[in-house]
C-alpha cells in the first residue's frame, strides 16, 4: 500500500505542493502537536489545529445541513489574517477552511497567499474550482482541496438539493487533478450513499482518476432540518470502521478518519482539545455542530488567551469526556443544553433556533460502540495516531464502564429513530 501511494503522489503532484505539504503540514504539524502536549501538562489548552468556517453562503442546499446558507455572513480578510497570525505565534501551521462554500468568499485566495508558511485544507463542493483557480492553487502550493461527493448522479441531486451536482463537482475535481494539486474527496456517509461510495469499486475509480486521499465521516442529524432517516445504524457504523481500516491497509490511497485512535477506541477531537471551530461570525465554538459560544476571535486579549481561558470550552471538554468517548451531541443532547444554559452561551446562528434544535434531538448512537473496537492494521496509521492523533489523556481519569454506558444509552434512545435491537440482529452486539 505505502510504496504504491508514495509513487502515485510523487508522480502526480506538483513539487511545490509536495514541499508545502511535507514541511508546513508534515513537519510543522507534528511540532504543533508536540507543543500542544506540553501545554496540556501545564493545564493549558489551545488547539494545534483550527477549523474556520469563513462564510455561510453556499450554492447547494444539502439535506440536513446546519449552516445558514442563505445568509451573507463572512469573516473579513483582516480578521482572518490576525486570527491565523496569532495562532502561528503558538506553533500552529494547519487550518481547515470550511463554509458554506469557502470558494464563495471573495478573499479566499488572498488569505492563502498571505500565509505561505501554513497549510490549508479546503472543504469544498468543487463547483467553483475552474482551471484558473486550480492553477492559482498550484502556484500557491499551500492548500489541498477536499472535494465533497455525496453520491453518484441521482443520489447527489437528492442529497444536495440541486440538479447535475455530481457532474459539476467532478469537473472541479478534474481541474484540481490536472493542475497536479494534492487532492482529496470527502463523503458524509449516510443511508442514501453507503452502498454507492463505501465500496472498493469507488476507491478504485478515485485512484484511477488520480485522487490522493479520501475522508469518510458519518452523517450527524443536527440543525434546523435534521434528517434522522439518513443516520447510520450501529451495525453500519461498525461496517464503516472495518472498511476504512481494511482498505487503507492494502490500497494505494490514503483514507482519513477523525474519530478513532490507533487501538480503534472512539474519541472526539474536540473533547481531546486538539481542535475547535470558528463560525462565519467569528464565534469560537466547541465544534461545528455546537452552534453556541461565549467568546469571539475579536476579543482584544487575542485568540490564544481567549481560547486558553475559556470556561465554556474547558467545561465542554470535561463534560464530553465524562459522558462518552463518542459524540456527546448525539448521545446526550440534554447535557449540551445544560452546558449552554449554565454558561449563558449565545446562539451563534442567524436563525436563532439552535437551543430549540438541541431540545428536539433524541439520543442515538455515535462512533462509540463498546466492544466493537477495530484496531489499525497498518503500521504507519498506528504510529501516526498513537503519537499525533490520540485522546491525549482526555479520558484517562474518567471511569468508563462500557456495559453500564451502553445500557444507559439504550434507555435514552428514541426507539423510532434507532433501535438497539437492530445492532444485535446484525450480529455485532
Amino acid at each position: 500500500m505505502l510504496p504504491g501511494l508514495a509513487s502515485r503522489i510523487l508522480r502526480t503532484t506538483h513539487k511545490r505542493c509536495l514541499w508545502k505539504f511535507a514541511w508546513n503540514f508534515g513537519v510543522k504539524g507534528m511540532l504543533s502537536v508536540e507543543k500542544f502536549k506540553r501545554r496540556i501538562k501545564r493545564g493549558e489548552y489551545f488547539p494545534p489545529f483550527l477549523y474556520l468556517s469563513i462564510i455561510n453562503s453556499c450554492n447547494l442546499r444539502c439535506q440536513g445541513c446546519w449552516v445558514d446558507v442563505e445568509e451573507k455572513d463572512d469573516i473579513d480578510l483582516d480578521t482572518l489574517n490576525r486570527t491565523i497570525t496569532d495562532a502561528k505565534r503558538h506553533g500552529n501551521a494547519f487550518f481547515g477552511i470550511l463554509g458554506g462554500e469557502p470558494f464563495m468568499h471573495p478573499e479566499l485566495l488572498d488569505l492563502l497567499a498571505a500565509h505561505p508558511d501554513c497549510y490549508f485544507q479546503l472543504f469544498t463542493n468543487g463547483q467553483f474550482i475552474t482551471e484558473k483557480v486550480a492553477t492559482r492553487l498550484r502556484d500557491l502550493g499551500n492548500a489541498t482541496p477536499l472535494v465533497s461527493i455525496e453520491g453518484r448522479e441521482i443520489t447527489s441531486d437528492a442529497r444536495r438539493g440541486k440538479k447535475d451536482v455530481f457532474n459539476k463537482t467532478m469537473r472541479g475535481l478534474e481541474h484540481c487533478l490536472r493542475a497536479r494539486l494534492l487532492t482529496g474527496v470527502a463523503t458524509s456517509i449516510c443511508q442514501s450513499n453507503i452502498d454507492e461510495l463505501l465500496t472498493e469499486q469507488w476507491l478504485q475509480e478515485l485512484i484511477h482518476r488520480g485522487v490522493h486521499y479520501v475522508w469518510y465521516h458519518t452523517y450527524r442529524p443536527v440543525g434546523p432540518k435534521m434528517n434522522p432517516q439518513l443516520a447510520l445504524r450501529p451495525d453500519q457504523l461498525v461496517r464503516v470502521r472495518k472498511f476504512v481500516v481494511e482498505k487503507r491497509a492494502r490500497m494505494p490511497i490514503a483514507i482519513i478518519d477523525a474519530y478513532y485512535d490507533h487501538d480503534g477506541q472512539a474519541l472526539c477531537p474536540m473533547a481531546t482539545g486538539i481542535s475547535h471551530h470558528i463560525s462565519p461570525r467569528g464565534d469560537i465554538e466547541p465544534c461545528p455542530i455546537i452552534q453556541f459560544a461565549t467568546e469571539t476571535i475579536r476579543d482584544p486579549r487575542g485568540l490564544y488567551a481567549t481560547m486558553r481561558d475559556s470556561a465554556f470550552l474547558r467545561d465542554f471538554r470535561e463534560l464530553s469526556a465524562k459522558a462518552t468517548r463518542g459524540c456527546v451531541v448525539l448521545e446526550r443532547p440534554d447535557l449540551i443544553k445544560e452546558l449552554v444554559i449554565r454558561h449563558g452561551a449565545r446562539d451563534t446562528t442567524a436563525r436563532g433556533t439552535a437551543l430549540a434544535e438541541i431540545e428536539a434531538m433524541r439520543p442515538r448512537f455515535s462512533q462509540w460502540l463498546p466492544g466493537e473496537e477495530v484496531p489499525e492494521r497498518h503500521w504507519m496509521y498506528r504510529l501516526t495516531k498513537k503519537y499525533w492523533f490520540c485522546d491525549f489523556g482526555a479520558y484517562r481519569n474518567v471511569a468508563h464502564d462500557a456495559e453500564a454506558k451502553a445500557l444507559e444509552l439504550k434507555s435514552k434512545l428514541d426507539p423510532a429513530a434507532q433501535k438497539v435491537d437492530t445492532f444485535a440482529a446484525a450480529g455485532v452486539s
